[in-house]
């Protein structure tokens, strides 16, 4: 069993303490393999920069913002993967008036890598996701809706795998129950399953047949609830065997560094969140031995 060590900090990612209080920067001195993954959520359409007069969030956030920090990341580790859990419509007359075709676009700019979907994502509609479809050059990723008898069918894959200096890692998505948050004449057709069923199948399929190192959930099914029989990323955790990291949505909820839970084999998950608007960036830095054993950091961004 590999060994997963995960260390979390909150101060600037420039001055990360990893191993044996080691830099990021001597890190590759240990003959490390260092995988960085960013990550947003609940971004809603939030374009530009909030203005200095904001109450909540002044001069916060901003597409251009997170294109240059997330640029100036890779340019120090090429070995990066920019995800997104959910939420990427509603919230500014940009997809009032786009329909979503101006967030997909400059997220393709950004080189996103996956993404996956939201009960906001359905505000135009199926046929309105499926319209601006052609507008993203990254994965849509989700395995517990079932699009079979929708046009969205084999738009959106349930995982899909990367293979970045030498690390295999794997990629799936899961989705919020859409009864209750969105009519039924947006979603049509699309089944809800299990989330924790489909996630112990999606590990145990990208740990035992796709032989992943590393194997990550975008979640948009909210960090934590009071009502037990509602999932949420921290009971999901919890009963996971083999997920690594979960990337979360839906509760808008702010985290300083990940959440650390334990699973079934006793082993470390981290789950994360950055609040929502594109205000932070989300940053959680991997390093794989020469045995492939795990270590990792994480950290919030203010963009």
């Amino acid at each position: 069993m590999k060994r997963r060590d995960f260390i979390t900090n909150t101060t600037a990612a420039s001055t990360l303490i990893g191993l044996g209080g080691l830099s990021l920067g001597s890190c590759s001195n240990l003959g490390q393999k260092q995988i960085t993954i960013l990550h947003t959520n609940d971004v809603h359409s939030h374009i530009d920069t909030f203005p200095a007069s904001h109450s909540k969030f002044p001069n916060l956030g901003g597409v251009a913002r997170r294109a240059t920090l997330v640029e100036e990341i890779r340019n120090k580790n090429p070995n990066t993967l920019l995800f997104d859990a959910g939420d990427i419509f509603q919230g500014t007359p940009y997809f009032n008036f786009y329909g979503g075709e101006l967030e997909f676009k400059l997220m393709s700019k950004l080189k996103y890598d996956a993404s996956t979907i939201g009960n906001h994502d359905f505000d135009n509609g199926i046929n309105g996701l499926l319209a601006q479809m052609p507008n993203a050059t990254f994965e849509m990723v989700n395995s517990n809706y079932d699009f079979s008898n929708t046009v969205m069918d084999g738009y959106v894959k349930p995982y899909k795998t990367y293979l970045v200096n030498g690390v295999k890692i794997g990629v799936y998505g899961l989705g919020i129950e859409l009864d209750g948050l969105v009519t039924k004449k947006l979603y049509k057709e699309t089944q809800y399953l299990n989330p924790y069923e489909i996630a112990l199948d999606m590990e145990k399929q990208l740990k035992e047949e796709e032989l992943c190192d590393l194997i990550v959930c975008l979640s948009h099914l909210g960090y934590d609830y009071q009502n037990p029989q509602r999932p949420c990323d921290t009971r999901l955790a919890q009963q996971t065997f083999h997920t690594d990291l979960i990337i979360g949505g839906h509760t808008h909820t702010f985290l300083d560094k990940p959440d650390v839970r334990t699973n079934q084999n006793g082993n470390s998950v981290l789950v994360n969140q950055v609040g929502c608007y594109g205000i932070n960036l989300g940053r959680i830095d991997f390093y794989f031995d020469s045995d492939k054993n795990i270590s990792a950091e994480g950290v919030s961004i203010e963009v």
